[in-house]
């Protein structure tokens, strides 16, 4: 699997410089599997688990979710207008397919790119079979948990401030529907970290995992998300099939399509998706219980 997820991100990535198609109208969705592939069969090597191969029904639910989460940001999008789609199919059903496949490998891709950069961290960091037994499977979902729902979480547990981190992502994530659109196109950070500051206490609070739980995990998101940018607008740059950005911040000065400020925004979007994920498996928990 490790070989076919490298064949699928070569093979796509150089028919789309060639311009052949399907690869060239679909790059994006067929590099973002291959990558999915590559990274999990990775994974599994270094420790015998991984997403797609231990637990595969978390990962169709964490590849179906993907697309409703992600539609959460192409609402903010509406009103802040930092990007827009070209050369997309004009077969309206073609379109959606388009859609769902795209964006049901956003957090797959943020997820596996933790675990792998998890594993990478861990044979740089030690040796031997002592090494392999601290490599720990990256997984969001919550892990069971002392505390009852709607408890306080365990003494001793780090937590963000609870209310104020509660205010300041509400307020966060209403902003730019509070201002005028001119001003709404400057207000992309407050939605990349509006969701950190809100869903994170609400999910400790929850017996949820939190960010603060675990620095590593922490550390290997953010480092997941500035892997995974860099490979979404590697992949896009040369698409038929792609995005563009409006952003008004150093428009001109950009790494593929991205102005190069925006790339500061993958980092905390990965983190936004850990916590948005979080959440709804906790709600999911609730429903069922």
């Amino acid at each position: 699997m490790i070989a076919l997820g490298l064949l699928i991100m070569v093979v796509s990535e150089a028919a789309t410089l060639a311009r052949v198609e399907p690869f060239y109208s679909w790059n994006t969705p067929i590099c973002w599997t291959g990558f999915i592939l590559f990274a999990d069969a990775t994974v599994f090597r270094a420790r015998g688990r991984s997403w797609i191969r231990s637990t595969p029904r978390e990962f169709v639910l964490l590849a179906l979710l993907s697309i409703p989460l992600w539609l959460v940001f192409e609402g903010y999008n509406l009103v802040i207008r930092n990007w827009y789609y070209v050369g997309l199919p004009e077969n309206f059903w073609l379109r959606m397919f388009g859609y769902a496949w795209s964006f049901a490998t956003i957090w797959p891709a943020i997820f596996e790119g933790a675990d792998l950069i998890d594993g990478w961290a861990g044979k740089a960091g030690a040796a031997g079979e002592a090494g392999r037994a601290r490599q720990r499977t990256f997984s969001p979902a919550p892990r069971a948990h002392p505390a009852l729902p709607g408890r306080p979480a365990l003494p001793g547990r780090p937590a963000l401030p609870a209310v104020p981190a509660l205010v300041a992502g509400a307020l966060m994530l209403a902003c730019p529907f509070f201002v005028s659109p001119s001003v709404a196109r400057y207000l992309a950070a407050p939605v990349w970290l509006g969701f950190i500051f809100l869903l994170d206490p609400i999910n400790r609070r929850f017996g949820g995992e939190s960010l603060l739980d675990d620095r590593n995990r922490t550390r290997n998101l953010l480092m997941s998300g500035l892997l995974c940018g860099f490979l979404w607008e590697f992949w896009n740059y040369w698409a038929g099939a792609k995005w563009h950005y409006t952003v008004p911040i150093m428009e001109h000065v950009k790494l593929f399509e991205m102005p190069l400020p925006g790339f500061l925004g993958f980092p905390p979007f990965a983190l936004e998706c850990f916590t948005m994920y979080v959440f709804v498996r906790l709600m999911f928990r609730k429903l069922a219980s």
